[in-house]
């Protein structure tokens, strides 16, 4: 069902916002990125603060736009992206945990698929558990760039789930999903899949190492708002690839 303009959460009016999206959790990295890397970016939506902005990246129109923590705040943020103004192409950029001792702090990891532990997928109603899966167009072209600038870079499975601070007393004990090769856990890009996988557009998450379950590295939260442009640019190369 399509929705009306402005949404209930975005204030853009009809054509401000490009078919082309990246999707932040932080809007302050929104800002960044549109200060930083697109030309004549103008500010579509600031309504609870979740900066949104326009401009070009090689001449083609791109819009940038924080969705907030948590599967429930991105599944609201890109399903009126998607039903009120016709995002076709979402690409998730936003930071997780290592899971396996291989994968570094500050690498990338780009979501093949999204194992989920989210309430969001089970509210679907589906009549079983459902593959979720990105882009393969999508996720060709950001590999083909991550390799070109010589970026460390992962591709595989993530791990989608609505708790960040995870009890110690429930840890441990049976398999993980990192026993069966998840290569990080996040809490958005299932929820992000599913939505797209329902209205038939692309999406995509690529994410930067900001800690790691394994070996204890971390960065620190204004690492985390501005020092990830190398993740930014593959996304941006795959708009015009």
């Amino acid at each position: 069902m399509e929705l009306k303009i402005p949404t209930p959460h975005i204030e853009a009016k009809e054509g401000e916002i490009a078919p082309n999206i990246l999707l932040p959790g932080d809007p302050l990295r929104a800002k960044f990125i549109a200060e930083n890397f697109l030309a004549g970016a103008k500010q579509f939506n600031s309504t609870r603060n979740m900066l949104g902005y326009t401009g070009f990246y090689r001449d083609v129109p791109v819009s940038v736009m924080g969705t907030g923590m948590g599967g429930p705040s991105i599944g609201i943020y890109s399903h009126e992206l998607i039903h009120g103004y016709g995002v076709k192409r979402l690409i998730r950029v936003g930071t997780a945990g290592a899971l396996q001792e291989h994968v570094h702090v500050r690498d990338l990891v780009f979501a093949m698929g999204a194992c989920s532990e989210a309430g969001y997928i089970t509210k679907l109603g589906l009549p079983g558990i459902p593959a979720l899966t990105c882009s393969f167009g999508m996720l060709v072209k950001g590999v083909y760039k991550a390799a070109d600038y010589g970026i460390s870079y992962h591709v595989g499975n993530v791990v989608t789930s609505d708790v960040f601070y995870a009890p110690e007393k429930c840890a441990g004990g049976g398999l993980s999903f990192a026993d069966m090769g998840a290569l990080a856990v996040e809490m958005e890009s299932a929820v992000l899949y599913a939505n797209a996988a329902l209205a038939g557009v692309e999406a995509l998450s690529i994410l930067t190492i900001s800690d790691s379950m394994v070996t204890g590295e971390s960065t620190d939260a204004k690492e985390r708002e501005t020092s990830f442009e190398e993740m930014m640019q593959v996304a941006l190369d795959i708009f015009v690839a």
